[in-house]
This record gives C-alpha cells, sequence and structure tokens, in this order.
C-alpha cells in the first residue's frame, strides 16, 4: 500500500482555511485525515479525546518532548500543543493523507524535520480584503485585529517556503485548486513508490 501525504497547511488567520478544508474533505477519493494534536489545556465542551486533541498533562507533554515525538511543539496562553509523529506515521501507513493545518512557525519546524511533505499556503485576494473578512466575524476587538493583520503581513512574507500557494478570492474555486495540487502528488508519489 503507498504511503499517504503529509499536507502542512498554513495562512493567516481570517483567510478561510478552515471553510477551504470543509470542501475539500467532500471529496473522499482523496483519503483526507485531519492530524489530531496533543495539548496540556483542559477540553472545551464536547470535545472528545483523541478526536478533537489528545488531552494530557504537562509532565506527560515535556516527557513526549524529550523522546522527540513531536513534528513541532509549540506553547500558546499558558498550554503546550504538539503534532505527534506517532498519530501522524500510523494515518499515512494506512494510506491516509494527512493534513496539518498550523501556523508558519510550526510549520517550519516541521518543514525541518521531515522530507516529504506537501506544503500549501492560503492567501487573500490582499490585506484589506482579509481586514474586511476578520472584522465581518464581528468577534473581536479594533486592537486584536490589528494585532491579527500585523501578524498576517509577517506571515505572507513567509510564502516561499511553501510549494504552493493558492489565492482565496472564491472558496469553491480555491477548494478545487487544492484538491488538483493534493491529486497531482498522490500521482507523483505512486510512481515514485512504483519505480523504485
Amino acid at each position: 500500500m503507498k504511503k499517504g501525504l503529509l499536507i502542512v497547511y498554513s495562512g493567516p488567520s481570517g483567510v478561510g482555511k478552515g471553510t477551504i478544508l470543509k470542501e475539500v474533505f467532500k471529496d473522499e477519493s482523496l483519503k483526507l485525515v485531519y492530524s489530531v494534536s496533543m495539548t496540556t489545556r483542559s477540553p472545551r465542551e464536547g470535545e472528545v479525546d483523541g478526536v478533537n486533541y489528545f488531552f494530557v498533562d504537562e509532565l506527560y507533554f515535556k516527557e513526549k518532548i524529550a523522546q522527540g515525538a513531536f513534528l513541532e511543539h509549540a506553547v500558546f496562553v499558558g498550554n503546550y500543543y504538539g503534532t505527534p509523529v506517532e498519530f501522524v506515521e500510523k494515518e499515512r501507513e494506512k494510506g491516509n493523507n494527512v493534513i496539518l493545518e498550523i501556523e508558519v512557525q510550526g510549520a517550519k519546524q516541521v518543514m525541518e524535520r521531515v522530507d516529504d511533505y506537501l506544503s500549501i499556503f492560503i492567501v487573500p485576494p490582499s490585506l484589506e480584503e482579509l481586514e474586511k473578512r476578520i472584522r465581518g466575524r464581528k468577534s473581536e476587538s479594533d486592537e486584536v485585529i490589528a494585532q491579527r493583520i500585523a501578524k498576517a503581513e509577517v506571515e505572507l512574507q513567509e510564502t516561499h517556503l511553501y510549494d504552493y500557494v493558492v489565492c482565496n478570492d472564491k472558496v469553491e474555486e480555491a477548494a478545487e485548486q487544492i484538491k488538483e495540487i493534493i491529486r497531482k502528488e498522490m500521482t507523483k508519489q505512486f510512481e515514485t513508490e512504483f519505480y523504485n
């Protein structure tokens, strides 16, 4: 059985990454699986251990860091988050393509650690449009919005690190582009394994 892809998927906050993925995941032929992260934060209402996250305590998490058990990890608002190598590899061995939706800093860690990944970065049509989308959520203060836009400006300077850059002008079109990219890479991987 051919090994699945590891897909590193990034983009600034508010660009529509989740909305695009919902469309992409509808195509079952792509055999997509979300990577499940490990965290030390408490489960929120409705979250299920092993589905939304692997919920662990800080001591366990730090032991795992020492063992090199993460593709990447970070501390965010006082909690640890990380991508367990074991989960990702088990899914890939089953032939599934694992999507790792991740910030640029984490993506860089993965890119340094793994040789065979596919990376996709989602960009907005413009920073003005991104700001409009974030404001449209009506969920954040002007100060937080300004921080998100400033962070987006920094992240957009890192697009050269990624294999593909997809503009989310229209969700359906962006989703189609991503499906095409994944299909192309699946074919390429099959040919590589077949002829080696």
